[in-house]
């Protein structure tokens, strides 16, 4: 009977010792105590918070054109009623429901008499910070809901040290803000195990970030189909919320759209035609259909790819919704000649789940590897951020003082012509008065037999070019700004008309073709 006894005992013991490991196990995922998860958030938006706010001001500078001119330049010209829309703009293929967020901001600027040009170009990157900063929150409360707390520790981790989400998600660009509203959007998307999903809040923002940018259908259309194949009641899915939703979002930006350029205008359906259809984009350039498996996925998710390999053989079944959403966007990117880096930014978080996975399984190796991580991410987010591609910027801080010239009576009323790759810098958004300023223009040959735009015609030629746009010495401007590559070119007409170099500004130690490692200011005297 004792045997019995001490056995039932012992039984009991291992009973209570596997049911303490399933209660640990159960609030290692989310804590029971809402005292403790309540301090928990505040620490974690706290932390995201300022984060953000340090990454915003640790990176000064310049990306791609997008940044501004589909941004900040239309939102100060619809404020200000000066400055200059491109092609993409008169002919209704971008839409103004983003740039009039930072319009909007503008206006209260206006409105109070602090609109300081430090203002208009630093409050729409601190605003992206912060919607960085929430959606970093959200990433965070989302796999500590779907894993345990070791995987979600790393998981998170590798989330905030990627390098490109460094470079890219306080820049006010479209993909951006897609990227950003993608992880919020992932939260209440009805994964295996979350307890957060709802449906209408997940689709709603994936509607917005539709209309930001309306190729985000590309990153989530797998996600969408999953959701579709999983839900019971497929018809009230797609009455009750696919059809709903996605209607009125396309109502609201049509409606904002309309307004805007005073007609009727679908810019969905305008992107498509000129993009696709069209095959507008292919004038800004190309590549082969294998850059992005080749080059391009291997530079945005930079050392975390070992990490995202060997998580996909590890977590291939938990996420394989995820995993077929990054091949989707790859595959389908990679159909289209024009290919850039940031086209497939919105596939990080995902990579991110895959990544966490790896640290967490490597045991005793992984705080080495995530110092190894850390480090190999933080170089280039330094180095991107504060040195490469940083004259373009600062050129326009430069020029800036130009703005007080302009009010002395006596002094001639300043004549910027940028003679650079169209769009190199910023424009009225960062100088914020009325100055004449003006670059060579480069818009995509639409049909014109024989085209050649005018930046072309230039570097074809810049001597006959110059001569023959400036025949007399009353029609010169009064500042050149150019890369130092092209001074050698332009030498005998700088000479000849008195243009001296009265600045000199660092911009890359990589120059290529006609993007110089320095960029000169020249005045005529």
């Amino acid at each position: 009977m004792e045997n019995i006894r001490s056995r039932l005992r012992f039984g009991n013991k291992v009973e209570d010792v596997k049911l303490r490991k399933r209660k640990s196990q159960l609030y290692s995922k989310d804590d029971g105590n809402p005292l403790n998860n309540g301090a928990l958030r505040v620490r974690i938006a706290v932390f995201c918070v300022l984060f953000r706010l340090i990454n915003c001001f640790l990176v000064q500078t310049s990306f791609v054109p997008d940044e501004y001119w589909q941004s900040l330049e239309v939102s100060h010209r619809m404020v200000y009623n000066y400055g200059y829309l491109t092609w993409e703009w008169k002919a209704g293929i971008r839409g103004f429901s983003y740039p009039l967020v930072f319009a909007f901001l503008y206006k209260i600027l206006h409105l109070i008499h602090h609109d300081t040009v430090y203002l208009l170009i630093w409050l729409p990157r601190v605003i992206q910070a912060l919607l960085a900063a929430f959606a970093d929150v959200k990433f965070f409360f989302l796999i500590r809901t779907l894993e345990n707390q070791d995987t979600a520790k790393w998981t998170f981790f590798c989330h905030m040290c990627s390098w490109f989400t460094w470079f890219c998600c306080t820049r006010t660009l479209t993909n951006s803000t897609e990227t950003t509203v993608t992880c919020l959007a992932l939260y209440y998307f009805p994964l295996p195990g979350s307890k957060t999903h709802s449906s209408k809040k997940y689709l709603s923002l994936v509607s917005l970030a539709v209309v930001v940018r309306p190729t985000a259908l590309i990153v989530w259309f797998p996600l969408l189909m999953y959701h579709f194949w999983q839900e019971d009641n497929k018809l009230r899915l797609i009455t009750h919320n696919y059809l709903p939703i996605g209607v009125l979002a396309v109502l609201m930006s049509t409606g904002i759209d309309c307004v805007f350029y005073e007609k009727w205008t679908l810019v969905q359906y305008n992107f498509i035609k000129f993009n696709i259809f069209h095959g507008v984009a292919d004038f800004y350039g190309s590549h082969p259909w294998h850059w992005y498996f080749t080059q391009g996925f291997a530079v945005v998710i930079g050392p975390h790819l070992p990490f995202f390999l060997h998580g996909c053989t590890l977590a291939f079944r938990r996420y394989k919704v995820f995993l077929a959403a990054v091949v989707w966007t790859l595959i389908i990117y990679s159909l289209l000649p024009h290919k850039e880096f940031r086209f497939i930014y919105p596939v990080l978080p995902f990579c991110m789940f895959f990544c966490g996975t790896s640290l967490a399984h490597l045991k005793a190796w992984r705080r080495p590897a995530a110092t190894v991580l850390l480090v190999a991410n933080l170089v280039p987010a330094l180095y991107t951020g504060l040195i490469h591609q940083r004259g373009t910027l600062d050129v326009m801080s430069h020029l800036q003082t130009l703005c007080d010239v302009s009010s002395v009576p006596t002094h001639p009323l300043p004549d910027v012509l940028f003679l650079m790759p169209c769009h190199s810098t910023p424009f009225y958004s960062h100088v914020h008065c009325p100055i004449k300023m003006r670059f060579l223009e480069c818009p995509p040959d639409l049909g014109e037999e024989g085209y050649i735009d005018e930046a072309e015609r230039f570097y074809d030629d810049p001597l006959l070019w110059l001569r023959t746009s400036f025949p007399y010495k009353s029609s010169l401007p009064t500042h050149l700004v150019f890369f130092d590559v092209l001074e050698k070119d332009i030498s005998v007409f700088l000479q000849g008309n008195n243009f001296m170099r009265t600045a000199e500004l660092f911009h890359t130690q990589f120059p290529e073709g006609r993007v110089g490692g320095s960029i000169f200011i020249y005045e005529r005297h």
